[in-house]
């Protein structure tokens, strides 16, 4: 049963579910040591349950839009922007920017909060780096609900950037500028185009690299993003930050992410992912459901990886719901085909 705040709202494409707008609450910024200086909001119900919403990425950082995710009358959301990304500083810094010390960046967000427990919300990226903390800090957590699953291995990225049959033409217009030499290593030669000292190359790197994925979340062909100077400097940012994490397969890698998340057994777990994802595929979420023994696993039919389509957005306040009612994931989701 969907929450009664649920609401349709229109949006570019079709309606969507989704909780109305509202403003952060409170806002400020924690400097977590190593010269990085973390931004943070609170929003929703300051006696709600509350909930730490880890963005994906890597660096991609929290927009309002995200605060719309949940009901505002039942949770205390915190939303922060993950080291080099977003509104903390210094942005685009890869020094001292692993995700050990994300983990313990969360930690001290909870403290600093003066938050006993917490639900662990994360999509993507986020969902990879909600089992490193949900392992690290197990007695912190309420339990956990992770969307649209990456493991961080060298599967999962071979597998993005090499699913030609899924976007043909927008394959022939990236390996048209990608040199023949690297097509059997689009992501590697990306990285080092997007992180290296020839800003030129960097900026079409950037703006290549942003239409494949595009193309491959949509299943159609995307223009080449126009960047103003802001948008130009805001992607590079990103985009060293996210080579910094993916050709060290984010300091996890599919293994250590799965036997991290083996010790999650008595943590109540909900996994949400679309049966039409094309960025991270549907076995990602069956192999960490098989990981962690007593979690709960939907597959969500028209739902791809973006977490606005409109049957994600469903699904994903559904288990939200569900835990602010009783507390666990116990009957949510039975008779969901596998």
């Amino acid at each position: 049963m969907l929450p009664e705040t649920l609401v349709v709202m229109s949006s570019p494409g079709s309606p969507n579910l989704i909780f109305p707008a509202v403003d952060s609450l409170q806002s400020g910024a924690l400097d977590v040591g190593d010269g990085h200086t973390i931004q943070y909001e609170q929003c929703g119900n300051p006696a709600g349950l509350p909930v730490v919403v880890l963005h994906g990425g890597p660096a991609s950082g929290c927009s309002p839009r995200m605060r719309q995710l949940f009901d505002p009358t039942l949770f205390r959301v915190v939303l922060f922007d993950q080291r080099g990304c977003g509104r903390s500083t210094p942005r685009g810094e890869c020094a001292h920017n692993t995700t050990l010390e994300l983990v313990a960046d969360i930690e001290r967000l909870r403290a600093h909060l003066g938050i006993g427990r917490w639900l662990v919300a994360g999509g993507s990226w986020g969902a990879a780096l909600g089992v490193a903390y949900c392992a690290a800090h197990r007695e912190a957590c309420l339990g956990a609900v992770l969307r649209g699953i990456f493991l961080t291995g060298r599967d999962d990225l071979d597998w993005f950037f090499h699913a030609a049959p899924l976007a043909p033409e927008a394959w022939s217009r990236l390996t048209s500028f990608v040199p023949e030499a690297a097509h059997g290593r689009v992501g590697e030669w990306l990285f080092d185009a997007a992180s290296g000292p020839d800003e030129a190359l960097a900026v079409e790197a950037v703006r290549h690299w942003i239409a494949w994925e595009q193309a491959l979340d949509s299943g159609q062909p995307q223009a080449l993003p126009q960047l103003d100077d802001a948008a130009t400097q805001a992607a590079l940012d990103k985009y060293r930050v996210q080579a910094h994490y993916l050709r060290r397969e984010c300091f996890l890698g599919e293994d250590e992410l799965l036997r991290r998340a083996v010790g999650l057994f008595d943590l109540p777990v909900a996994i949400v992912h679309g049966r039409q994802d094309r960025v991270c595929r549907p076995s990602n979420a069956l192999r960490l459901h098989e990981a962690i023994g007593g979690s709960r696993l939907k597959l969500v039919a028209g739902a791809g990886h973006n977490p606005f389509d409109a049957p994600m957005l469903a699904a994903f306040a559904g288990a939200l719901a569900h835990f602010a009612a009783q507390g666990d994931f116990s009957g949510w989701a039975d008779g969901d085909p596998a």
